[in-house]
């Protein structure tokens, strides 16, 4: 069996009871860290804390080589594990498939993932955000200003009365990740006067949630990362309340409904 683990957002604890038991049970366990890690653990405290030995694999050695691992699920109980959850965002549908292709059995342990935690910590309704973007540093698209696919998303969810959601841009093998400050900095040049609302180590014992328009936002600091921005779209009432309560927004700024 291939079994997906999700490891959550910040440490060696944030997994689930399920993922943990799983991961302890495992024959073998391959991670990635390239899309996302946990700032709050080393490899090493993770192999500690879960008793197992973990191989970190890089991307090329999970979507072009895979072979050692899907020849190991065969006969074995394999674990695979990233930060958040394996199939939002940090997606490894092409590797499941592969699996099933050789008749191999796969399972998902879901983790929390940094959507939903920017949801529960600025109380912005879940259902009421549209679609995802990525924010990426500009030496990363190659052009000059925003790059339409960011642009785009934000005016059609504006448009729509719909909260987006920019992550940041992350280089894990290049440990270099994109700040809150830096991204409202990106975005102010479209989007001077726009709310966003900074959320920073979603999942640590010391989260920040914070809010203001994109260029008071580029003037900040939000000390360690990892770092996400969300753009309230139309705001009830009670959403209203929570980014004013939680995260000190300007209520005259918000649209609310």
């Amino acid at each position: 069996m291939l079994t997906f683990i999700g490891l959550g957002l910040y440490d060696e604890r944030s997994i689930t009871v399920e993922g943990r038991r799983a991961l302890r049970e495992a024959d073998r366990a391959y991670a990635e860290f390239y899309t996302s890690k946990l700032l709050g653990a080393t490899v090493e405290e993770l192999e500690s804390a879960h008793d197992v030995s973990i191989e970190v694999r890089d991307r090329a050695g999970v979507e072009q080589e895979p072979e050692e691992m899907l020849a190991a699920a065969e006969n074995e109980n394999v674990a695979f594990l990233t930060a958040g959850d394996t199939m939002i965002s940090t997606t490894h549908v092409d590797l499941r498939l592969r699996a099933h292709d050789r008749g191999i059995e796969t399972r998902v342990i879901h983790g929390v993932t940094a959507q939903t935690a920017a949801s529960s910590l600025t109380g912005l309704q879940n259902y009421r955000f549209g679609k995802a973007t990525t924010l990426p540093f500009p030496y990363a698209h190659g052009a000059d200003g925003l790059p339409a696919s960011v642009t785009e998303t934000i005016d059609a969810n504006r448009a729509n009365g719909h909260h987006t959601v920019v992550y940041l841009d992350i280089k894990a093998e290049r440990d270099e990740y994109m700040t809150a400050d830096i991204g409202a900095e990106l975005l102010a040049e479209v989007y001077p006067d726009l709310v966003g609302v900074v959320v920073a180590r979603a999942g640590s014992p010391d989260p920040l949630v914070a809010a203001g328009t994109m260029t008071e936002l580029a003037e900040r600091s939000f000390g360690d990362p990892l770092h996400l921005l969300v753009v309230p779209g139309e705001c009830h009432l009670l959403e209203a309340d929570t980014l004013v309560e939680l995260a000190d927004a300007d209520r005259d700024a918000l649209d609310i409904v």
